[in-house]
């Protein structure tokens, strides 16, 4: 399987649902994102970053300095309440999405 990057529009999404997870250092979020698509999608660090200190920015994630597991100083992310509030709608509104594409793509042509 290729790995690919996330859909315009669901980077946010991808990190909200991984550091929903546990507190996670910017490393920990890519990681998890990874494991979490069970290997099909691939964030680039130069794109995590900017998204982790907007979310960050907004109110949806904090952060504070702890210590990674191979003993270096990282900031570690968890949701705010803001945050889970975001990630419920943009999951409902993704699934909706998705059902809606996944119906779509179903119809035969004798149904149209």
């Amino acid at each position: 399987m290729t790995k690919r990057g996330p859909l315009p529009g669901t980077l946010d999404l991808l990190i909200l649902k991984a550091v929903s997870l546990g507190p996670q250092h910017g490393y920990g979020v890519l990681l998890r994102v990874e494991q979490i698509t069970g290997q099909a999608l691939d964030i680039e660090q130069g794109a995590l970053y900017p998204a982790l200190y907007r979310l960050e920015h907004e109110g949806a994630i904090e952060s504070e300095w702890g210590t990674s597991d191979n003993n270096r100083k990282a900031k570690f992310y968890r949701l705010t309440a803001l945050g889970r509030r975001r990630l419920k709608q943009e999951t409902a509104g993704w699934e909706s999405y998705t059902a809606a594409m996944a119906a779509a793509l179903r119809v035969r042509p004798e149904e149209v």
